[in-house]
């Protein structure tokens, strides 16, 4: 009792360094060099202890730390575009493909795992990358060094795994491989410019690269073909174009021509003008297949396998529009046969509204995506993108003659009403053109697939009574 309190230890002395230090640390100390960290804590010392480092970009410890954090940073970037994922049951949960990563779960969802190699220490610090960008798939990533799972929810880290732990090709590989030759241009073929942003290294593990030595050597073959084609059709085969509608006014009928008109400008000799006639709009839907087949009035149709146009009843009573074709769709050359697809069949089911009764398109004709690796993710089309393809929905609209059309989504609401549309305001209500169409406005079922599972069955039942105010058309 008559001993003295022990002395409090002083606190750890507080360090302060320049803002560029934490995250070029955060990247460097990725960085497979074993000599990392006493090159950090080295360049910690020296800020620290020598003020004029802060001001000198130059120095050899600096140039080395951000040498390593660059290298960090684009096989960061290599890892977000070259992984690809193989689906696999989930029954094969207790396999070593994900025996590495998790315990073996009963979940009958399908799996997505994906082999990858990666340079440096870099799959905790990539990992919130995927879960963001596939947050609805579950997945697993198995490297060398360590794995991730995904499990919808949160991100597990395992031990490393070998190659064969990875599910072997299947047939969506093989139907990627069609889609990759088929996209291929082989006058464009820059071997150096790939190789420098696809490094050969990562070429094992591709199932694309398998066809890069084949494609490129028949390149210059394939150039002179095409080229041959072009002289022979006298410089090459130009598309038939048809003029974007202004608007809702985009007419069927082929106008007569106006008489010819004679410039009266005092300034100028007298000329004779004629105005060309409009041209006219297919007139049955085989006709309108072909043409948009050709249409390249804005840049989506170049990119896309094909044009999807609409199917049904060629006199349904009841007309539905979406926004756009998927990915899917744009495979098959249907509409609405994708996972947005399956949901409104399911509504239909429900309704009583057969689907062979009804006349289902989009308001954009082709299929606009960004490529993210191996997969095409859908992109919402541009107002100019729009109202290009409107005559093709007009011409639809003319010949099908619907007593009523339900737009579904906001892009299909601008093309039918020719305004901006707030879906969430105007939704379950009808809504007449200038020509006397009346429109009903509601959400597009790929809305609700974004939607978590909690909200999804009270948002589907409100989409229900939306589509169920045009039952009395809807149904034989």
């Amino acid at each position: 009792a008559g001993q003295s309190a022990p002395a409090l230890a002083a606190p750890p002395p507080r360090i302060t360094v320049p803002a560029f230090f934490v995250p070029l640390c955060e990247r460097a100390l990725l960085h497979a060099d074993p000599n990392r960290f006493g090159l950090m804590y080295r360049l910690l010392w020296r800020l620290v202890h020598e003020p004029a480092l802060r001001n000198d970009p130059l120095d050899p410890d600096r140039l080395r730390a951000e040498s390593m954090a660059r290298a960090v940073r684009r096989d960061m970037h290599k890892m977000t575009a070259f992984v690809r994922f193989r689906p696999i049951a989930a029954a094969a949960t207790g396999t070593n493909a994900t025996a590495t990563v998790v315990a073996p779960t009963a979940e009958p969802e399908v799996q997505h795992i994906a082999w990858f190699e990666p340079e440096h220490h870099i799959v905790r610090a990539t990992a919130p990358f995927f879960a963001r960008r596939f947050a609805q798939m579950r997945w697993a990533i198995l490297t060398p060094e360590g794995s991730v799972r995904w499990d919808g929810s949160a991100l597990a880290f395992g031990p490393g795994a070998a190659r064969e732990d990875a599910p072997p090709a299947d047939a969506d590989e093989a139907l990627w491989l069609v889609y990759y030759r088929s996209i291929f241009n082989p006058a464009r073929l820059k071997l150096a410019m790939m190789q420098k942003e696809m490094p050969k290294r990562y070429w094992k593990n591709l199932p694309e690269a398998v066809l890069i030595a084949p494609l490129a050597a028949a390149a210059a073959q394939r150039t002179a073909a095409m080229i041959d084609v072009g002289d022979a059709a006298g410089g090459g085969t130009v598309p038939a174009h048809r003029r974007p509608a202004a608007s809702l006014a985009m007419r069927v009928s082929q106008r007569a021509p106006e008489p010819m008109r004679v410039s009266q400008r005092a300034a100028e000799p007298m000329r004779v003008s004629q105005r060309q006639p409009e041209p006219a709009a297919p007139g049955s839907l085989d006709a309108l297949r072909r043409a948009t087949e050709r249409c390249r009035e804005c840049p989506i149709g170049a990119h896309a396998t094909q044009a999807v146009n609409g199917e049904g009843a060629a006199r349904a009573r009841l007309m539905l529009v979406g926004e756009q074709p998927g990915d899917q769709e744009d495979l098959r050359g249907r509409p609405f046969v994708g996972p947005a697809g399956q949901l409104l069949d399911r509504a239909l089911v429900q309704l009583g509204w057969p689907r062979d009764a009804l006349f289902l398109t989009n308001a954009v004709r082709h299929f606009k995506f960004e490529l993210r690796g191996q997969r095409r993710i859908h992109k919402t089309p541009a107002q100019l993108e729009q109202a290009a393809c409107l005559h093709w929905l007009e011409s639809e609209v003319a010949i099908v003659k619907p007593e009523a059309v339900v737009a579904l989504g906001a892009t299909a609401a601008r093309a039918l009403l020719g305004r901006a549309v707030a879906v969430t305001k105007e939704r379950g209500q009808w809504l007449t053109r200038p020509d006397g169409l009346r429109v009903l406005v509601t959400l597009h079922p790929s809305a609700l697939l974004r939607l978590g599972d909690a909200a999804r069955d009270a948002a589907y039942a409100e989409w229900l009574r939306d589509l169920d105010l045009a039952s009395a058309w809807g149904r034989r």
